[in-house]
């Protein structure tokens, strides 16, 4: 059987660096390993676990304002969703501009720019102000995984340089040491062997995918669905369910050979999944290898068109277009034979099982998710009915290398839903979802928080569930991110900078996207130098006026937005 360890083993390296500094001597509880003295230790002013966009802005954060920083990721790309997961950035109509911290656009330019210096662009492409890449619809920056990658790690590299940061790729947390209400220690393991390591650190920030640390730190921590007894939202279910968790996805790389043919061979499980119709309530379109689903914010029935070689699809979306990331157009004719498009589609939204509990059934989950994708590109290839009345597109293949992998699946699932720190504060539908907003304060402008430490925009948009809920997809407004909810109620040194934070299985629907993960996690890292300068506690940080709002004011000078522009 296919490991966790084995599904992070990749065929190509990825360029990534672990760079040790010196061992240092400094000691957490003896009692948390037998064999610590064999254990290596590293200490630093802040460890973060989990290297995606609000780990690595987190970093970026806590070494701008002059900290020692361990940083471990699971596999061997940094980045998370936007690379090791191979989702194109979701963001908000306004992102060119504001709505975003300054660093997450400079990250954004620089996307922008490395395809200007490294590709032979056409000269249209090059000069245009907002270059995308693959021209998908999805994004105004839909671009290659690896550029991502290459660009998160053209702003951390002088910091590994110069031994402030130390990245510990293919690593993962796997014990805690606690006493009291703080967290003395990790205990992390290499992915590839059974190396240990202890990682000492006054602060750690849970940055991890599925939220990792929570249980090892035995914090108090939410899955799943609030009833709407417990949060009073408009959209909550009747009943709770710590089961009721949002599909997660399996991306996969595919661009098109117009005359070739690269036709897998046929599925072992493709007649079940080809078969397969969601159990879902309100009742899904039909089967789930189809061109019809549930248009998500009214659940009608919708059609959608799928055309790799650029011919119109009607008033039908075209899916080819909708993550694609590299449109050969704006690249020198020669350059590419075909695009090269991601697929994050309806058709391969796993709703089977949920992630967040052993490594057996997360592997498993992760197998049957890799049959679906394989049994949906063979019905690309053979069955999908094209607009010209013909079936399936055998110039279709998957690119492997595209997302670093042999299969040309993503290194790791994307996981829309984790575990929720239960908050000094939870962000609720009331203060965010536009219908519950005017219901119960009458106005059109989301709740404004005392203690914003950023701001963002996404609708609240919930995937079909593991226990048989459609989408649910409703309207919010521009929101902010309060300080509150990225505090737990009682461990001191813990934070969260993913999809971990306060909030409920609805509001997590729109506080999971990129530039919001990125925003809580570059708001963490500075709220941990400001702790340490002032020799205080985050909590004490929200809970003194003076302290607030000198806390605001750096974040401010440092780019981060904390109200939305009137």
């Amino acid at each position: 059987m296919v490991t966790r360890r084995d599904f992070f083993k990749m065929t190509t390296a990825g360029g990534c660096l672990a760079i040790l500094p010196p061992f240092l001597t400094n000691s957490a509880d003896p009692a948390m390993l037998k064999n610590r003295k064999t254990a290596k230790e590293l200490s630093a002013d802040v460890v973060i676990a989990g290297g995606g966009l609000g780990g690595c802005a987190a970093a970026l954060a806590a070494l701008r304002n002059g900290l020692n920083v361990v940083l471990t990721e699971e596999t061997d790309w940094i980045g998370g969703q936007i690379t090791q997961q191979g989702v194109p950035p979701d963001e908000h109509q306004w992102i060119e501009t504001h709505g975003a911290t300054r660093l997450y656009r400079n990250f954004r330019a620089a996307i922008r720019n490395y395809y200007v210096r490294n590709y032979p662009l056409t000269e249209e492409a090059r000069k245009r102000e907002y270059l995308n890449p693959g021209n998908g619809y999805v994004s105004r920056l839909c671009h290659e995984p690896r550029v991502a990658l290459a660009v998160l790690y053209e702003m951390l590299n002088p910091y590994i340089s110069s031994g402030k940061l130390t990245l510990l790729v293919e690593h993962k947390a796997i014990a805690a040491d606690i006493e009291g209400d703080k967290i003395r220690a990790l205990k992390i393991t290499d992915t590839r062997g059974e190396n240990e390591k202890i990682l000492v650190a006054p602060y750690f920030v849970d940055a991890t995918e599925l939220g990792d640390l929570l249980p090892l730190a035995k914090a108090e921590y939410q899955t799943g669905a609030e009833s709407r007894h417990e949060t009073k939202e408009m959209h909550a279910p009747e009943k709770a369910d710590p089961n009721n968790q949002q599909a997660f996805t399996v991306c996969f790389a595919m661009d098109y050979i117009k005359g070739a043919d690269y036709t897998i061979e046929r599925p072992v499980q493709y007649d079940f999944w080809r078969n397969y119709v969601p159990a879902l309530t309100p009742p899904w379109a039909g089967r789930l290898l189809d061109l019809s689903y549930c248009q998500p914010a009214t659940l009608s029935v919708k059609t959608l068109g799928f055309q790799p070689e650029g011919a119109p699809t009607g008033d039908a979306l075209n899916l080819w277009n909708y993550r694609r990331i590299i449109h050969k157009d704006n690249f020198i004719p020669g350059t590419y034979a075909g695009d090269i498009s991601i697929v994050n589609w309806p058709q391969n939204d796993y709703m089977s099982g949920n992630l967040d509990a052993s490594e057996k059934i997360f592997n498993h989950h992760v197998g049957q998710a890799k049959e679906l994708n394989r049994s949906l590109m063979y019905w690309l290839q053979t069955e999908v009915p094209r607009p010209d009345g013909g079936q399936g597109w055998p110039g279709l293949r998957f690119r492997g290398d595209i997302l670093g992998t042999g299969d040309g699946m993503a290194k790791y699932p994307y996981i829309r839903e984790s575990r929720r720190i239960k908050a000094l504060f939870t962000i609720l539908e009331e203060h965010v979802g536009k219908e519950n907003r005017k219901a119960i304060s009458g106005e059109d402008k989301a709740a404004g928080f005392y203690d914003s430490v950023g701001i963002g925009y996404y609708p609240i948009d919930l995937h079909p569930s593991t226990t048989g809920d459609n989408y649910i997809d409703i309207p919010s407004l521009p929101f902010q991110i309060p300080l509150g909810a990225l505090l737990p109620q009682r461990i001191e040194n813990l934070l969260p900078a993913n999809k971990n934070i306060g909030t409920t299985h609805l509001t997590n629907g729109c506080y999971r996207l990129h530039p919001v993960e990125w925003g809580i996690g570059e708001a963490v890292g500075t709220l941990v130098h400001y702790a340490l300068k002032k020799k205080t506690i985050p909590r004490a940080v929200r809970e003194k006026p003076e302290l607030l709002t000198d806390f605001q004011r750096q974040i401010r000078s440092q780019g981060i937005e904390t109200d939305w522009p009137s």
